[in-house]
């Protein structure tokens, strides 16, 4: 018995010191640093290693071409730094510039191994990706952050899916103050994610409860009930929280953009609708995505022009349907012609100058340009990223329901 009661203090005793490890154990090296001139430091400890790099969007882009289906194609791609050894085996890089008010991601590169900061604890995951962020404060970038104001409530739902045949969950945000059991009723926005992505997607990486937040009680948007689909037809939910288990998230899902998620958004509508204190009408409607999900906002806007009065495109993945899979995507310019007759209040189109689907978007505001179709577009510097998404969805939420 006493040998018994032995193994077990010992055993009480190692988990004692590991626990202590990770509540006082700390990092022994801060990275990254805001610097007060607004300079950002960056540190790792390899002492040894060869060679240490930075990437991230915070650096100047850099071309690099590739060969899609024998189609060379360039892309702007994060810059690249390297890290000097310093004592300690700690290699150290410290920008030459100012790095401006926004939120960043990073990762080094040891000795042609990519990895995190493992002493930066703050992670995002964009499919199978792992970066480390942080966020240098001021201007928009305050928007990102969390700030002393009323906050809404972020809770993940379940909603039964007849067309994918099996429940489906949705991130959806009630706005501070929101009552079920109250008369006040609000309007809502549907918010798409990008292929690859989940319904957790524009929350961890876009930062779109802070926006809201924000936005909303600096008075620069209207209270509103926010929903976050998962445009993966064929999941129930994001990666590691459906029946697939802990399998590897890809981009290569099934269902993706031929038509299937489109047909089935009305469910989507009809239960938020009639779980929340919902406006349901179409000017109390307003959707709108990023990349794959633009083109999802795109389709869904022309097949039921009668359900959304505000619609924004980022960066959309537009001209990369085959109108033979789907009676979704044919007959495109009688469905535009027919989704501007009813009168919506705010069709808003975004792409970065280096995007490579830049000139599929021109192409588009040209065509509504052409046909005097009244929209909104902004152009502005940069490519496929979030940083850019961000932006937008700050620019097109204050335009909603006026």
């Amino acid at each position: 018995m006493k040998k018994v009661l032995s193994i077990a203090a010992m055993l009480l005793m190692t988990c004692s010191a590991f626990a202590q490890q990770a509540l006082w154990g700390g990092a022994s090296v801060e990275s990254p640093v805001v610097n007060e001139d607004g300079t950002v430091t960056f540190r790792y400890k390899a002492p040894k290693a060869v060679k240490v790099t930075v990437s991230g969007d915070f650096l100047p882009t850099q071309k690099m071409t590739f060969n899609m289906e024998g189609q060379e194609r360039t892309f702007d791609v994060p810059g690249v730094a390297e890290l000097k050894e310093g004592q300690f085996g700690i290699w150290e890089y410290t920008t030459d510039f100012k790095v401006a008010p926004e939120m960043y991601t990073y990762t080094f590169n040891v000795d042609g191994n990519t990895v995190i900061d493992n002493n930066n604890m703050w992670v995002n995951r964009d499919v199978s990706s792992l970066t480390s962020a942080f966020i240098v404060p001021g201007e928009r970038a305050d928007l990102y952050t969390i700030q002393d104001v009323p906050h809404g409530t972020v809770s993940k739902v379940w909603y039964e899916s007849a067309t994918a045949g099996f429940d489906r969950r949705l991130s959806v945000y009630t706005p501070a103050g929101y009552n079920p059991t109250a008369k006040t009723r609000y309007p809502v926005l549907y918010v798409l994610h990008g292929i690859g992505g989940d319904e957790d997607a524009w929350i961890a990486q876009g930062r779109a409860t802070q926006i809201l937040d924000n936005l909303i009680a600096q008075g620069k948007a209207k209270p509103m009930i926010v929903v976050f689909t998962n445009g993966n037809i064929s999941q129930e939910a994001a990666p590691g929280e459906n029946s697939t288990g802990y399998t590897r998230p890809t981009m290569q899902l099934p269902q993706t953009m031929e038509g299937t998620f489109e047909t089935a958004f009305p469910e989507i509508v009809k239960f938020i609708d009639s779980n929340y204190k919902t406006i349901a009408k179409k000017q109390s409607r307003a959707i709108c995505g990023l990349s794959m999900g633009g083109f999802h906002t795109l389709y869904i806007s022309l097949n039921y022009p009668d359900m959304f009065g505000y619609s924004g495109m980022f960066s959309a993945a537009i001209g990369v349907s085959d109108p033979s899979i789907s009676p979704i995507y044919q007959d495109f310019d009688k469905k535009l012609e027919t989704y501007f007759s009813k009168k919506p209040a705010l069709l808003w189109i975004g792409c970065g100058d280096t995007d490579f689907l830049i000139q599929a978007n021109r192409d588009f505001v040209k065509k509504l340009q052409d046909n005097n179709y009244p929209h909104e577009y902004l152009e502005n510097g940069g490519g496929h990223i979030w940083r850019n998404w961000r932006i937008y969805f700050t620019e097109f939420v204050p335009k909603l329901f006026k």
